[in-house]
């Protein structure tokens, strides 16, 4: 079916292989590429078509907005369609975010100015609270940290949304190239009208409310949107979700003030987060929030309620199956050639793992979302959207399990066999920091540290807190011995402490590094210990002793992750954006990898192939492979 476009057209139905209305003798491509199907809404000044891209040879779908001329002055017309193009330039610089849709057109004629643009398939909020009913806490906790980073993100290139609404927000469906892309499930911001700019224009009468009232802020409704206006209009979307009620019907105005917490009918949420609403949604601006960034920290770091264990994945798809290998180890340390570069993350790579078959790759970033990619190939498996920024991940050595630390001081077990979350640990009080989480050699305990100055160690079948640990400052990192009797944390006090896994009990503390420890690893032997630090160093204690054996020295920045490969050789990455190689025993560089353009993160081996993969700040994961 082909849709008409002109405004007063009395049959604009016409059959898909037309290319003129009858009726009224109008082209029915939009400059003889995008064909409208049907029109989907209708405002006092615009429309809104389902379309599509006949241009491309898939035929893909696309949205129309047409927006009508007030003005008929030639001069008027041609000064509005100038400022439209302005704001639609500024538009265009926002460019493929995947949670923003993207403006593909900006075309005009002699009657009306054209948006094209991306569609989304999925429903939106308004749908959503239709079908599935009101939204939990966590979901709403989701949602604000799904959305907030789009907003801190829009705001920074200067432009404000101003009609953010359920109807506004959709939940992409994990269409066949969104999961090509590693997005699965995300919330997307659609509808960036750049006519909300121009009221008052010749494109528009004056005084055209172009924001919905019941969401608006009420500073926007006085013409003064600033970008608190659009966090306001989040908090309002927010508790309508929680409530299934109009904000109209949510604020009391004899008594002037919210009342949407007397409708939460068997849906209570917790006092932190109702009063981090309860801010987004106050009428005076200078006790509102400011920036999403600051919303962020407070739903981030209080005393909120865990996710439900099986929310980590949103959706369902192929379960990923570990293999056996036979590969016997070989190690070739001069051979390392130009590395394969893996670009699908949109933030900074914080953690990466391998999995004990050695088939996998897993990377964890601040992006909020944790990929598998296979290691022989660099091939993407698998991607979804955590909670909250990824700043840890750690496979067992003895099973298809994954553990991954947040933002928010939870750790999440991923069950790979069966594609599911099977138990969120989340007794810390604050972020998981660096690489805190780790599995003991035979599987069966976890250990994480946190920026609450607590060592927690946890059986991983059971997901039971066995014990804590209490420090006088931050955990860094924490590491168990090969023999699981052990374990080692560095701490932002510049000390390393070795602890009974046992008992909990401190065996002694080793001394020497004069700023944090950022990374530490046993021996496979267990006899010596490694550290990196932020003074540049990198540190061989005797275990047994618990004392100094040797300090390398060669990295130019913050040593932030080591690897004793074996007896003779250790791996290490630094913020000075290198990989170095050393020999154990001298302490000489073996060999520097470079190609990460920013801090590398991480680094993990593959023993049997050694093959190096790294995560760096530069958003990248590199694979590094024995010629």
């Amino acid at each position: 079916m082909n849709y008409c476009l002109k405004e007063n057209c009395k049959n604009p139905n016409s059959p898909p292989e037309a290319r003129i209305c009858l009726p009224c003798g109008s082209m029915l491509l939009l400059k003889d590429r995008y064909r409208a199907i049907k029109m989907i809404g209708q405002g006092g000044f615009s429309k809104t078509y389902l379309a599509v891209d006949q241009d491309k040879p898939s035929k893909p779908p696309c949205i129309i907005k047409q927006f009508y001329f007030i003005s008929q002055n030639e001069v008027d017309i041609k000064r509005g369609i100038a400022l439209f193009e302005k704001e639609a330039e500024k538009l265009d610089t926002l460019g493929k975010h995947p949670q923003i849709a993207e403006l593909l057109a900006n075309l005009h004629d002699d009657y009306c100015q054209y948006l094209v643009q991306e569609f989304i398939p999925g429903k939106n909020l308004a749908q959503v609270l239709e079908t599935e009913g009101i939204f939990s806490e966590y979901q709403i906790r989701e949602l604000l940290n799904s959305l907030l980073p789009v907003l801190e993100f829009i705001h920074s290139h200067n432009i404000i949304h101003q009609d953010i609404k359920p109807e506004n927000i959709i939940r992409r469906l994990p269409s066949n190239s969104a999961y090509q892309a590693g997005i699965k499930g995300q919330f997307v911001l659609v509808d960036f009208d750049v006519a909300k700019q121009l009221t008052g224009t010749p494109i528009f009468k004056p005084g055209t409310i172009l924001c919905t009232p019941e969401y608006v802020a009420p500073e926007q409704l006085k013409g003064r949107a600033n970008f608190a206006s659009d966090l306001y209009s989040l908090g309002v979307t927010c508790i309508n979700l929680l409530t299934n009620i109009s904000p109209f019907k949510l604020f009391d105005t004899g008594e002037n003030k919210w009342v949407w917490r007397d409708y939460l009918i068997d849906n209570p949420i917790s006092k932190e987060l109702g009063n981090i609403l309860d801010k987004l949604i106050t009428a005076a601006t200078n006790k509102r929030y400011k920036s999403a960034t600051d919303v962020l920290k407070d739903l981030n770091y209080g005393k909120l309620p865990p996710p439900p264990t099986q929310s980590l994945l949103q959706f369902s798809f192929p379960k990923i199956s570990l293999k056996d290998t036979n590969y016997v180890p070989g190690l070739h340390l001069y051979s390392w050639g130009k590395p394969q570069t893996i670009s699908g993350h949109l933030s900074s790579v914080s953690s990466v793992a391998i999995s004990p078959d050695n088939q996998m790759i897993a990377s964890g970033s601040f992006d909020r979302t944790i990929k598998l990619w296979k290691l022989s190939t660099g091939e993407l498996l698998d991607s979804f959207v955590a909670s909250n920024i990824v700043l840890s991940i750690a496979f067992n050595p003895q099973s298809n399990i994954l553990a991954i630390g947040n933002v928010g001081g939870i750790i999440n077990i991923w069950d790979l066999a069966t594609g599911t979350i099977s138990c969120s640990l989340s007794r810390h009080s604050d972020s998981i920091v660096s690489m805190p989480v780790v599995f003991s050699s035979n599987g069966d305990f976890i250990a994480s540290g946190s920026d609450d100055r607590t060592i927690k160690i946890w059986h991983q079948e059971t997901c039971q807190l066995l014990y804590s640990i209490k420090n006088s400052r931050g955990i860094n990192v924490v590491a168990f011995s090969p023999d699981g009797k052990i374990l080692a944390s560095g701490s932002s006090d510049n000390v390393i402490k070795l602890w009974e896994v046992e008992t909990g009990n401190l065996i002694d503390k080793l001394i020497g590094h004069t700023r944090d420890i950022n990374t530490i690893a046993f021996s496979p032997d267990g006899k010596v210990l490694v550290s990196g630090s932020s003074d540049k160093t990198i540190k061989l204690w005797s275990v047994e002793k618990c004392q100094l054996i040797k300090t390398i020295t060669g990295h130019s920045d913050w040593v932030r992750s080591v690897i004793c490969l074996d007896k003779k050789t250790i791996i290490s990455g630094s913020a000075d954006k290198t990989i170095k190689i050393w020999e154990m025993k001298t302490g000489e560089v073996i060999k520097t990898l470079n190609g990460h353009t920013k801090d590398v993160n991480s680094v993990a081996i593959s023993g049997y192939d050694n093959t190096i993969v790294s995560g760096s700040s530069d958003n990248t994961v590199k694979i590094w492979r024995c010629e």
